[in-house]
């Protein structure tokens, strides 16, 4: 038997913290508690460290297959790793974009040989290909992505019929990027006609305004409770879409769930003055408000999960002028680091960090035995450090684009270990790169 023994964690889990061993065999949680005297293969002193269940990342954009010059699933499942990310549910928009049955199984082909994480991937829904959409199996897919708002290719679907078609008759969750199209193309029109081809990056979040995200969200919110869908609403970017959520009822019960994003937290339209395209992401980073509403959203229940959107372009791409760079940045190695800065700020506490980024997101998708420490779950743990600073460079950037919207942040705390499926893959800097992660399961 393959096993590893965590002496002296704190264990941050289920709303507690307590200072307990882990002992973990086959890949599987075998037994907590407060001593545990049994040898095994490996033993970890996890003495001053705190132990997480490890961050379920419910959006990325690891651009495998066809946009690898930016990105692919080895490079950006090592960030994720280091990062204490342990499992990840990737989207459609690649190239060719995931939109046959036969394309998403060569995708899970691909990781399967060389995903550093646990893995799924989400079905990909466009004005033409419902018959394709309805034969996914809700046992072993994440769930189907909906883009209610311009994306790669042929995955806008503005279509009312096919819309509606999708919420009527989904077999699983249904995940929407939501940003009414009609409302930006009005939006870029009108600042064309002021500004020419001399747009900045300031304008991105009136382009691609707060007005264009509540109209798609209430849509979307609208369609679901018409035909009881299973929804799930990415990336709010708004103290306005808050509201169109519910917190009266636990999350298991709920029908339509919220996520919010890292930059949306942590950045606002203050920052493009510095950091310029940069931050340039879709749904665009808005106010200090917005910024505020959305976080009292995550701690007040109406938003549920917390995730990355981690969408890398290279530095050409995003050196271009406003109008040609593209939207989307990396953000997996960073994302649990900043929610840590953000407990020594005193905006979030520890435990729900462990709610909102693995609890929450395994309810939510109803992930097999994942997200929890529990005995008999999947051990997928991550330890920390939360009094070692370290600075993001690009020196030590792990992403394919080689760069960071962090870059010259120093983080208090230091991610020191990850364990995915039972397995040590990530240890101060060194990976075990001969195991992969597993394929994700639902208990649907």
């Amino acid at each position: 038997m393959n096993t590893i023994l965590i002496k002296g964690a704190s264990i941050v889990n289920e709303g507690q913290i307590i200072v307990a061993d882990v002992l973990i065999r086959d890949g599987f949680i075998h037994k907590i508690a407060s001593s545990i005297g049994e040898q095994a293969d490996q033993e970890i002193n996890a003495d001053g460290l705190y132990l997480f269940p490890g961050m379920i990342d419910d959006q990325v954009h690891f651009r495998e297959p066809g946009l690898t010059h930016k990105a692919d699933i080895f490079t950006e499942s090592m960030a994720a790793v280091a990062g204490g990310i342990t499992s990840y549910m990737e989207m459609p928009n690649t190239v060719p974009n995931t939109l046959t049955q036969s394309l998403l199984a060569d995708k899970y082909a691909i990781a399967s040989e060389v995903s550093l994480a646990n893995y799924s991937f989400f079905m990909g829904a466009s004005n033409d290909n419902l018959e394709e959409v309805l034969k996914t199996d809700p046992a072993n897919v994440c769930g189907i992505k909906v883009f209610m708002g311009s994306s790669t290719g042929n995955m806008l679907v503005d279509n009312e019929t096919v819309l509606e078609n999708i919420f009527k008759h989904a077999p699983m969750l249904v995940a929407t990027h939501c940003e009414d199209e009609a409302t930006i193309r009005a939006n870029m029109a009108r600042f064309k006609a002021d500004y020419g081809e001399n747009i900045s990056i300031d304008m991105h979040p009136l382009i691609r305004s707060a007005e264009a995200c509540y109209k798609s969200s209430s849509l979307a919110v609208e369609l679901a409770k018409k035909y009881n869908t299973r929804l799930h609403i990415l990336h709010i970017s708004t103290a306005r879409e808050v509201g169109l959520f519910d917190n009266s009822v636990g999350l298991a019960a709920k029908k339509i769930t919220a996520e919010a994003c890292i930059h949306h937290l942590w950045f606002d339209d203050r920052d493009y003055a510095t950091k310029g395209n940069w931050i340039k992401w879709n749904p665009a980073v808005k106010t200090e408000s917005d910024k505020k509403g959305i976080l009292q959203g995550v701690l007040d229940g109406y938003i549920d999960v917390i995730a990355t959107d981690h969408a890398p372009h290279t530095i050409a791409e995003k050196e271009q002028p406003y109008l040609q760079a593209p939207s989307g940045g990396p953000l997996v190695q960073h994302a649990l680091s900043a929610l840590l800065e953000m407990y020594h700020q005193g905006r979030i506490s520890l435990a729900q960090i462990a709610e909102k980024t693995a609890h929450n997101v395994a309810t939510c998708f109803n992930i097999d035995r994942r997200g929890y420490i529990r005995e008999g779950y999947w051990a997928d743990l991550v330890l920390v450090n939360l009094n070692d600073p370290v600075k993001v460079t690009r020196a030590n950037v792990l992403y394919k684009c080689g760069w960071s919207p962090f870059e010259g942040q120093i983080f208090q705390s230091e991610i020191t270990h990850t364990l995915v499926s039972g397995v040590l893959a990530y240890h101060k800097g060194k990976f075990m790169t001969n195991q992969t992660g597993k394929r994700l399961n639902f208990n649907r």
